[in-house]
């Protein structure tokens, strides 16, 4: 038997996504995005209404980074959601955390988290079925530790997804099988 739920933003996991940006001062801006995803397999949308700093950024530098959250710093994470760039000035330094520059566009890498793609700005989108920010990936960088062998080990990066119908955030990282590949079991 099935239960009917409240209509809410119910698709789970949702990437918690890390999205950086410089301010008119040169101080780094970091918000919580989990309304996020890849277009194309070089093409970032953000589900972003205007009123975030961080879209002012994006449209005032042409660029902005994307990093995967991970377990080590959900408390980051979360803070970068709750407090707004509108009225925190200077959130990178309310946290421990760091940042370089990237060296493709002009937002930073915060180095903590252990995935980033970084993106020039497309275009802004708002529209009837929604609104946010579209981008180029023109850069991914991973941080050594995630990348035994040289590979990226999805496992070690602990990223972590939104449940929107408790608020909670939830560890995946466990891999439990092989896309394209045990399907083929079924094929006749």
């Amino acid at each position: 038997m099935r239960k009917k739920l409240n209509i809410t933003e119910g698709i789970f996991p949702m990437p918690v996504l890390m999205v950086a940006t410089y301010n008119e001062d040169g101080s780094v801006n970091v918000m919580n995005a989990a309304w996020g995803t890849m277009q194309e397999r070089d093409t970032v949308v953000l589900n972003l209404t205007e009123s975030h700093k961080t879209v002012k950024n994006i449209k005032e530098r042409g660029a902005f980074t994307v990093s995967i959250a991970d377990v080590v710093h959900v408390v980051e994470a979360d803070y970068f959601g709750v407090a707004s760039g509108n009225k925190v000035a200077k959130k990178l330094e309310e946290t421990n955390l760091t940042a370089i520059k990237s060296e493709y566009v002009d937002a930073p890498v915060i180095n903590e988290f252990p995935l980033c793609l970084e993106c020039e700005y497309i275009e802004y989108q708002n529209n009837e079925y929604g609104c946010g920010v579209i981008g180029k990936v023109v850069n991914v960088t991973a941080d050594e530790r995630v990348m035994p062998d040289g590979k990226l080990d999805m496992s070690l990066v602990n990223a972590i997804a939104f449940d929107p119908y408790t608020h909670g955030y939830y560890k995946v990282s466990e891999r439990v099988g092989d896309a394209f590949h045990d399907g083929m079991k079924l094929m006749k």
